[in-house]
């Protein structure tokens, strides 16, 4: 068995920062990746039209200037396919790849009370002995995926968009079905119509989607991002989302109308997912909120050239931004082709599969290519897959049955050492997932330098700090109007799953500052132990 200071699982963004971040403090690291290739989200995520809805410059590292200044972004918002040659681009630069272990799944990890240690073992056998456990799973990366009656008959092809086939998928001639319009399903309709012979697009819920306004990175945009990068991602970090917009201060419900609709109509030819910081009180007020969704809903039914797909594709039945709302390329455009069709699940939900289609309440379905664009099983679904054991045999499907908790998102008592980066409880999806990977590693890495030099074995949360941490995201989040939506950011997407809330919503910047707080006391909220078993306790903050 290997022994370890620093076992990291996952080698997305997340894993190769933390292994980078920890190996430059002296710690002996290894990542263990169940895939057969870097990347994460980004090296499964290969449907057409894939690309991030978070603008290129920002969704990357910020710890090398040196990186910042020799990659060459192509476009304001990167595909897939860019997004990844970036990924491998750093993991060769900083020689990332000689501590990556490729095709080995974690099928659990045991905390050894004895030890302090944790013993993590592959499916294939291989055992790893760490001090530390630090989990960067992804948000998005456990699929769920229907299970219709038939379904096994069907004669095509199924496709989930979350773990696309590396061969490329022809449309031409075929017959294509799309399951769900949440972003995955938004950013590839248009794409494959253009290709296909027919596509149906199958919509449960209509769902707000702001213009990418993507574009080419010129040559001057890009020197004048570089000249003062530093400038921006602090500008980022001070952001409430990590996307360097700044919120406009003024009430959408006090702005004169005219002057309103001029500030959504620039933040809808220019700001993407931005759109929500058009105004402070988007988010938090009904009344607000409105003005934002009339407009929205304005732009998009002048898009739609049919009256009847019109009505069924503009979204009415909640907030905007309380469902993560999608940035498209043409999505609304591509309806009003001859090939396309919307099949609203409300009105004539999916009966079953056939040999050669879908059955639905009203009709029969001729395909080629299913595609499920059904999403994920989203913050605590990776992390609960593997058989995770903490103090006194308790596992973290037992401790989070109820749902999850833990001390400020990162930390969770009976599960010493364990880290968890942009897990439930913190920022998470509901931020720049950069910004919030990049913070939570380097807070983690202070955090295991400190417990190395005050020689410190075990760091863990305290269940009172824990249940008062939990308490905290759930006020916060009642200050929006996240709750008045189902969505993956309180459980509603899979069936079963508790119904609690999971992201942080109380900013960046404020969850960046509860962090720092934290560190500069002590630790507030979690226990410091020496290997004596003698504990250390943090000071009250």
């Amino acid at each position: 068995m290997d022994t370890l200071d620093v076992l990291i699982v996952g080698a997305g963004f997340a894993g190769l920062r933390a292994l980078h971040t920890f190996r430059g403090i002296g710690e002996k690291v290894l990542v263990i990746e169940a895939s057969d290739g870097i990347g994460g989200v980004w090296y499964h995520n290969g449907y057409p039209g894939a690309r991030c809805d978070v603008e290129s410059y920002d969704y990357s590292y910020s710890f090398s200037p040196e990186l910042e200044q020799e990659w060459r972004w192509s476009e304001r918002y990167a595909t897939q396919p860019e997004i990844l040659r970036y990924i491998e681009h750093v993991a060769d630069r900083f020689d990332l790849r000689k501590d990556i272990l490729l095709n080995t799944r974690m099928a659990s990890a045991v905390f050894d009370e004895a030890a302090e240690r944790w013993t993590v073992t592959s499916q294939d056998g291989r055992q790893w002995s760490a001090k530390h456990l630090v989990l960067c799973l992804g948000q998005l990366s456990t699929t769920k995926a229907p299970a219709y009656p038939g379904q096994e008959s069907f004669k095509g092809r199924i496709i989930h968009s979350g773990v696309w086939p590396k061969d490329k998928v022809d449309y031409t001639g075929k017959r294509v079905a799309i399951i769900g319009t949440g972003s995955s399903g938004m950013q590839m309709t248009p794409v494959i119509a253009r290709e296909a012979a027919h596509l149906t697009v199958f919509q449960r819920t209509a769902n707000y989607s702001i213009p990418a306004a993507n574009a080419p990175v010129t040559d001057e945009e890009d020197k004048a991002v570089k000249a003062n990068y530093a400038e921006r991602r602090l500008q980022a970090r001070n952001s409430p989302t990590g996307l360097g917009f700044k919120p406009n201060r003024v009430s959408a419900l006090d702005a004169p109308p005219e002057e309103r609709e001029k500030v959504y109509e620039a933040a809808w030819n220019r700001w993407g997912f931005g759109f929500a910081l058009a105004y402070f009180d988007i988010l938090l007020s009904k009344p607000a909120n409105d003005t934002a969704a009339d407009f929205i809903r304005r732009r998009i039914a002048a898009k739609i050239e049919k009256p009847d797909l019109r009505e069924k594709l503009v979204p009415k039945d909640h907030a905007f931004a309380a469902r993560r709302p999608s940035v498209d390329s043409g999505y609304f455009e591509a309806f009003n082709r001859d090939n396309v069709e919307l099949a609203d699940l409300r009105e004539a939900p999916i009966v079953a599969f056939t040999a050669n289609g879908i059955r639905t309440a009203a009709k029969d379905h001729s395909f080629d290519i299913v595609i499920f664009a059904t999403g994920f099983d989203a913050f605590t679904g990776s992390l609960l897959k593997p058989d995770i054991v903490g103090r006194g045999g308790v596992t973290l499907k037992e401790k989070w049955a109820a749902g999850p908790v833990s001390q400020l998102g990162v930390g969770v008592h009976g599960f010493p050492n364990m880290h968890i980066v942009c897990g439930p409880g913190s920022p998470s999806l509901l931020s720049n997932v950069m910004v919030s990977i990049e913070e939570q590693i380097d807070w983690f890495s202070r955090l295991v330098r400190t417990m190395r030099e005050k020689g410190l074995s075990t760091f863990e949360a305290e269940e009172e700090a824990e249940r008062a941490w939990v308490a905290h995201v759930n006020e916060r989040a009642k200050e929006t109007l996240y709750l008045t939506a189902d969505s993956y950011y309180n459980g509603a997407e899979v069936a079963g799953k508790p119904r609690v809330f999971m992201p942080y919503s109380g900013g960046v910047r404020g969850y960046r500052r509860i962090l720092e707080r934290s560190e500069a006391e002590g630790y507030p909220g979690f226990k410091l132990s020496p290997k004596t078993g003698s504990a250390t306790r943090a000071p009250a903050a």
